[in-house]
């Protein structure tokens, strides 16, 4: 298939380039997509919502299910919890999580179609 110069041309039906506030949009956007992976980068945080992804939690059962301390559980939490990806119920002593929305769903249902997903 040969290309011509009109397959160049932009669409004239097509979004303008953003203007001064559109661009201003697009950067606060992009701000708020890099505080949202880097929540879920860390491997401990990202194992958390994978876990949650099937269910609320509490702060004991992920302390086994991860195999760490429950000090490093709740500072992962924490993080999470700051970054509005879970959220914490308490009942009396015990807190339990789960996953606060639909945007952290979603994403860990792409995450887990790509990653965890195996076809033969």
């Amino acid at each position: 298939m040969t290309m011509k110069a009109d397959d160049l041309r932009m669409d004239p039906d097509a979004d303008p380039a953003p203007d001064a506030d559109g661009i201003d949009q697009m950067l606060r956007n992009a701000e708020e997509a890099s505080r949202f992976l880097k929540a879920i980068s860390h491997e401990g945080r990202l194992t958390i919502l994978c876990h949650l992804s099937s269910g609320e939690k509490s702060v004991g059962e992920l302390e086994t299910l991860l195999g760490v301390r429950q000090a490093a559980v709740s500072q992962q939490l924490s993080r999470l919890r700051l970054e509005g990806l879970v959220s914490p119920r308490r009942d009396g002593k015990t807190i339990y999580y789960s996953l606060a929305g639909d945007r952290p769903r979603l994403i860990m249902d792409v995450l887990h179609e790509m990653f965890c997903k195996r076809t033969g």
